[in-house]
Protein backbone atom coordinates (compact mmCIF):
# COMPACT_ATOMS: atom_id res chain seq x y z
CA UNK A 1 0.00 0.00 0.00
CA UNK A 2 1.12 3.14 -0.87
CA UNK A 3 2.16 5.92 1.89
CA UNK A 4 0.03 8.45 2.79
CA UNK A 5 1.48 11.81 4.20
CA UNK A 6 -0.51 14.64 5.42
CA UNK A 7 0.35 18.02 5.40
CA UNK A 8 1.26 19.42 8.01
CA UNK A 9 -0.78 22.86 7.82
CA UNK A 10 -3.59 20.64 7.78
CA UNK A 11 -6.50 21.31 9.69
CA UNK A 12 -7.21 18.96 13.02
CA UNK A 13 -8.57 15.69 11.46
CA UNK A 14 -12.15 14.73 12.04
CA UNK A 15 -12.96 11.06 11.72
CA UNK A 16 -15.47 9.62 9.74
CA UNK A 17 -18.64 7.94 12.04
CA UNK A 18 -18.21 4.63 10.27
CA UNK A 19 -14.53 4.24 12.20
CA UNK A 20 -15.57 5.29 15.04
CA UNK A 21 -19.13 3.62 15.84
CA UNK A 22 -19.04 0.65 17.84
CA UNK A 23 -20.24 -2.81 16.04
CA UNK A 24 -23.33 -4.42 16.78
CA UNK A 25 -23.89 -6.99 18.75
CA UNK A 26 -24.37 -9.53 15.86
CA UNK A 27 -21.38 -8.07 14.12
CA UNK A 28 -18.90 -8.82 16.70
CA UNK A 29 -20.21 -12.40 17.59
CA UNK A 30 -20.15 -12.89 13.43
CA UNK A 31 -16.67 -11.64 13.96
CA UNK A 32 -15.76 -13.59 17.48
CA UNK A 33 -16.54 -16.75 15.44
CA UNK A 34 -14.61 -16.18 12.43
CA UNK A 35 -11.55 -15.07 15.15
CA UNK A 36 -12.01 -18.42 16.93
CA UNK A 37 -12.10 -20.44 13.38
CA UNK A 38 -8.94 -18.54 12.47
CA UNK A 39 -6.93 -19.70 16.00
CA UNK A 40 -7.65 -16.46 17.88
CA UNK A 41 -8.57 -16.82 21.80
CA UNK A 42 -11.07 -13.98 22.02
CA UNK A 43 -12.90 -12.53 24.94
CA UNK A 44 -15.18 -9.35 24.55
CA UNK A 45 -15.38 -7.21 27.44
CA UNK A 46 -17.54 -3.95 28.26
CA UNK A 47 -14.95 -1.66 29.47
CA UNK A 48 -11.59 -0.18 29.88
CA UNK A 49 -11.22 -1.93 33.73
CA UNK A 50 -12.59 -5.06 32.47
CA UNK A 51 -9.99 -5.22 29.67
CA UNK A 52 -7.00 -4.30 31.79
CA UNK A 53 -8.27 -7.06 34.26
CA UNK A 54 -8.13 -9.68 31.16
CA UNK A 55 -4.71 -9.07 30.35
CA UNK A 56 -2.77 -8.64 33.61
CA UNK A 57 -5.01 -12.26 33.97
CA UNK A 58 -3.63 -13.76 31.26
CA UNK A 59 0.49 -12.66 31.91
CA UNK A 60 1.99 -14.70 35.14
CA UNK A 61 3.67 -11.72 37.49
CA UNK A 62 7.74 -12.28 36.26
CA UNK A 63 7.26 -13.15 32.62
CA UNK A 64 9.13 -11.23 30.02
CA UNK A 65 6.71 -8.60 28.20
CA UNK A 66 6.96 -6.37 25.71
CA UNK A 67 4.34 -3.43 25.37
CA UNK A 68 4.66 -2.23 21.99
CA UNK A 69 3.43 1.34 21.26
CA UNK A 70 -0.62 1.58 21.70
CA UNK A 71 -2.77 4.26 22.59
CA UNK A 72 -4.93 1.77 23.52
CA UNK A 73 -2.78 -0.44 26.23
CA UNK A 74 -2.04 3.38 27.35
CA UNK A 75 -5.58 4.49 28.11
CA UNK A 76 -6.62 0.99 29.58
CA UNK A 77 -3.81 1.57 31.61
CA UNK A 78 -2.17 -2.01 30.93
CA UNK A 79 1.69 0.08 29.73
CA UNK A 80 2.06 1.41 33.26
CA UNK A 81 1.54 -1.81 35.41
CA UNK A 82 3.35 -3.92 33.26
CA UNK A 83 5.98 -0.88 32.94
CA UNK A 84 6.38 0.26 36.49
CA UNK A 85 5.24 -1.82 38.90
CA UNK A 86 8.24 -4.28 39.19
CA UNK A 87 6.01 -7.48 38.82
CA UNK A 88 7.03 -8.16 35.44
CA UNK A 89 10.37 -8.61 33.40
CA UNK A 90 9.23 -5.31 31.14
CA UNK A 91 11.57 -5.09 27.59
CA UNK A 92 9.93 -1.52 26.83
CA UNK A 93 11.96 0.55 29.90
CA UNK A 94 15.07 -1.96 29.10
CA UNK A 95 14.89 -0.42 25.46
CA UNK A 96 13.73 3.30 26.29
CA UNK A 97 16.85 3.17 28.25
CA UNK A 98 18.89 2.70 25.01
CA UNK A 99 16.83 5.36 22.70
CA UNK A 100 18.97 8.12 20.83
CA UNK A 101 22.04 5.83 20.87
CA UNK A 102 22.94 5.21 17.41
CA UNK A 103 25.49 2.46 18.61
CA UNK A 104 23.14 0.93 20.82
CA UNK A 105 20.39 0.26 17.84
CA UNK A 106 21.25 -3.59 17.44
CA UNK A 107 21.18 -4.05 21.06
CA UNK A 108 17.74 -2.24 21.00
CA UNK A 109 16.92 -4.68 17.85
CA UNK A 110 17.97 -8.21 20.48
CA UNK A 111 15.55 -6.66 22.92
CA UNK A 112 12.47 -5.88 21.12
CA UNK A 113 13.23 -8.83 18.90
CA UNK A 114 11.22 -12.45 20.60
CA UNK A 115 9.80 -11.57 24.00
CA UNK A 116 7.69 -14.10 25.78
CA UNK A 117 5.03 -12.20 26.07
CA UNK A 118 4.21 -9.02 22.97
CA UNK A 119 1.09 -6.43 24.12
CA UNK A 120 0.15 -4.65 21.33
CA UNK A 121 -3.76 -3.53 19.22
CA UNK A 122 -4.48 -3.58 15.76
CA UNK A 123 -6.06 -0.82 13.23
CA UNK A 124 -8.43 -2.75 11.70
CA UNK A 125 -10.48 -6.19 12.06
CA UNK A 126 -12.32 -8.00 9.61
CA UNK A 127 -15.73 -9.63 10.02
CA UNK A 128 -13.93 -13.01 8.45
CA UNK A 129 -11.51 -12.94 11.22
CA UNK A 130 -8.50 -11.23 9.98
CA UNK A 131 -6.34 -8.85 12.13
CA UNK A 132 -4.56 -5.64 9.90
CA UNK A 133 -1.73 -3.48 11.66
CA UNK A 134 0.08 -0.73 10.26
CA UNK A 135 3.52 1.17 10.81
CA UNK A 136 6.25 3.36 9.30
CA UNK A 137 9.14 1.69 10.88
CA UNK A 138 7.83 -1.90 11.84
CA UNK A 139 8.70 -1.91 14.97
CA UNK A 140 5.74 -2.37 16.68
CA UNK A 141 4.66 -5.22 14.95
CA UNK A 142 7.84 -7.23 13.80
CA UNK A 143 7.35 -9.70 16.90
CA UNK A 144 3.99 -10.54 15.85
CA UNK A 145 3.87 -13.14 13.13
CA UNK A 146 6.22 -16.30 14.67
CA UNK A 147 8.76 -14.15 17.04
CA UNK A 148 6.79 -13.61 20.16
CA UNK A 149 5.74 -16.82 22.56
CA UNK A 150 2.68 -15.44 22.83
CA UNK A 151 0.43 -11.54 21.48
CA UNK A 152 -1.99 -10.16 22.93
CA UNK A 153 -4.40 -7.88 21.37
CA UNK A 154 -6.83 -4.98 23.26
CA UNK A 155 -8.85 -2.95 20.91
CA UNK A 156 -12.37 -1.65 20.86
CA UNK A 157 -14.82 -3.08 18.59
CA UNK A 158 -15.59 0.36 16.61
CA UNK A 159 -12.10 -1.41 14.71
CA UNK A 160 -14.14 -4.16 13.30
CA UNK A 161 -14.63 -3.52 9.34
CA UNK A 162 -16.19 -5.68 6.77
CA UNK A 163 -13.32 -6.98 4.54
CA UNK A 164 -9.52 -6.36 3.57
CA UNK A 165 -10.75 -3.11 1.58
CA UNK A 166 -12.51 -1.10 4.42
CA UNK A 167 -9.44 -2.41 6.49
CA UNK A 168 -6.94 -0.56 4.23
CA UNK A 169 -9.50 2.28 4.08
CA UNK A 170 -9.75 2.20 7.47
CA UNK A 171 -5.75 2.19 7.90
CA UNK A 172 -5.57 5.40 5.26
CA UNK A 173 -8.37 7.23 6.22
CA UNK A 174 -8.44 6.94 10.08
CA UNK A 175 -5.27 5.64 11.58
CA UNK A 176 -2.87 7.37 9.43
CA UNK A 177 -4.35 11.11 10.21
CA UNK A 178 -4.87 10.44 13.87
CA UNK A 179 -1.65 8.79 14.31
CA UNK A 180 -0.42 11.71 12.50
CA UNK A 181 -1.20 14.06 14.66
CA UNK A 182 0.41 12.29 17.32
CA UNK A 183 3.15 11.94 15.67
CA UNK A 184 4.09 15.84 14.81
CA UNK A 185 2.74 16.77 18.46
CA UNK A 186 5.00 14.50 20.02
CA UNK A 187 8.12 14.22 17.38
CA UNK A 188 7.82 17.22 15.23
CA UNK A 189 7.70 15.06 12.13
CA UNK A 190 5.07 13.52 10.09
CA UNK A 191 3.72 9.72 10.00
CA UNK A 192 3.52 7.40 7.33
CA UNK A 193 2.10 3.82 6.53
CA UNK A 194 5.41 2.05 5.23
CA UNK A 195 5.05 -1.47 6.32
CA UNK A 196 1.27 -3.37 6.75
CA UNK A 197 1.03 -7.05 8.53
CA UNK A 198 -2.07 -9.03 7.79
CA UNK A 199 -2.65 -11.58 10.46
CA UNK A 200 -5.00 -14.43 8.69
CA UNK A 201 -4.72 -17.10 11.42
CA UNK A 202 -2.32 -19.62 13.38
CA UNK A 203 -2.30 -22.79 15.64
CA UNK A 204 -4.37 -21.88 18.47
CA UNK A 205 -2.96 -20.56 21.64
CA UNK A 206 -0.84 -18.34 20.29
CA UNK A 207 -2.72 -15.09 19.41
CA UNK A 208 -5.38 -13.65 21.72
CA UNK A 209 -7.66 -10.58 20.94
CA UNK A 210 -9.35 -8.81 23.62
CA UNK A 211 -12.94 -6.52 21.84
CA UNK A 212 -13.69 -3.72 24.50
CA UNK A 213 -17.42 -2.49 23.64
CA UNK A 214 -16.03 1.02 24.51
CA UNK A 215 -13.85 3.55 22.01
CA UNK A 216 -10.32 3.55 22.47
CA UNK A 217 -7.24 4.06 20.11
CA UNK A 218 -7.13 4.47 16.59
Amino acid sequence: MNAVTPNREAQPFQPHPRYTTLAEDHVIERTRAALEKNGFEVFVVENTAEAKAKVLELIPEGSEVMTNTSKTLDEIGVSAVINQSGRYDALRPKLMALFGDPTKKREQRKIAAAPDYALGSVHAITEAGDVVIASGSGSQIGQYPYAAGRVIFVAGTHKIVRDMAEAHARLREHALPLENERMLSAYGRNSAIKKVLTIHGDAPGRFTLILIREHLGF
